[in-house]
């Protein structure tokens, strides 16, 4: 290996370095990094150069790091993180003067039960900040709290990986809603009455069944769907002009009764309460602004779902 003189190198190249070693594919590395996939060919190019090394070797349609490549990847890694905690230290965050504008990504039920206390709480504090709350496929939320393109994720309990920590911030249970002056809004909504009514389905997916559906299987039931929709406001006003029944966060559905219309019930399954938590990358905790947001999140969302 040459004898490196540091002024002499492009400390980027090493971001990317460790961007195709989290990817193993090119394209991706050059998304997460917002660069074009020539950029990063040139770039491990000339990082190849450097180590005299391939570094990476093509895998089927991937990159598998060299053993060189696996040598060194923690030490690059720590290295980047002392960098940026330097390049953070000293920064200051004051909330009454910041215009900043922070990232969450949240699904619409978490929208409706938690962005108004937060903005009550956060329009006090900090009145020039923007908040944008956008819906992220689960499957992409870690990879992009990584890559900075969310700064917090609000969600069901996930496999995370080390870099990503979480915080409960409460736990949701299930109710069922109805019109107000359905026939089973007087009386105790029991199983058979449940599965012989006619439902309405909140998904995001394409097909199959909800959390209620997998409940009522492993008891050798199973019920009727007239509709499948995507939110759960959408649904509500199905509901209050039709005999369907909505299943939904208990929550939510606190809320919209309050709105008048609607009656809701226990739900009448066993089914655990559903863990929602606050998640972000480690690398916040070297950012006063991403500190301070976090803390103002746990202080006003923390049991907002309960």
């Amino acid at each position: 290996m040459q004898e490196i003189n540091l002024s002499r190198v492009d400390l980027n190249l090493f971001v990317v370095f460790d961007a195709i070693y989290r990817e193993g594919n090119l394209t991706r590395a050059a998304e997460r990094l917002y660069l074009s996939q020539p950029a990063v060919s040139h770039a491990l190019a000339r990082l190849r150069e450097r180590f005299d090394d391939p570094l990476f070797e093509r895998a089927g349609k991937g990159m598998s790091p060299t053993p060189l490549a696996k040598a060194i990847i923690e030490r690059v890694r720590i290295a980047l993180q002392e960098l940026e905690s330097t390049l953070g230290e000293g920064l200051a965050f004051d909330p009454a003067e910041a215009n900043r504008v922070f990232t969450l990504a949240a699904r619409d039920v978490m929208e409706f039960t938690a962005l108004p206390p937060l903005m009550v709480h956060l329009q006090r504090q900090a009145p020039n900040i923007q908040l944008r709350s956008l819906r992220v496929p689960r499957r992409d939320i870690m990879q992009q709290l990584s890559s900075g393109q969310i700064d917090f994720a609000a969600d069901v309990l996930l496999p995370v990986p080390e870099e990503v920590e979480h915080q409960p911030l409460g736990r949701e249970l299930l109710a069922v809603a109805m019109r107000h002056d359905h026939s089973l809004a007087s009386t105790i909504l029991d199983l058979e009455a449940y599965i012989s009514a006619t439902h309405v389905l909140v998904s995001s997916r394409h097909d199959g069944p909800g959390v209620e559906d997998f409940a009522l299987n492993r008891c050798g039931k199973s019920r009727k769907v007239a509709l499948r929709c995507q939110n759960y406001y959408a649904a509500l006003q199905v509901v209050k002009d039709t005999d369907l029944l909505l299943t939904l966060p208990q929550s939510y559905a606190r809320q919209m009764k309050a709105n008048g219309g609607i009656s809701i019930a226990p739900l009448p399954l066993e089914l655990p309460p559903v863990d929602i938590h606050l998640y972000w990358h480690r690398k916040a905790s070297r950012d006063p602004a991403l500190v301070w947001l976090k803390q103002q999140m746990l202080e006003s969302l923390t049991g907002v779902m309960n």
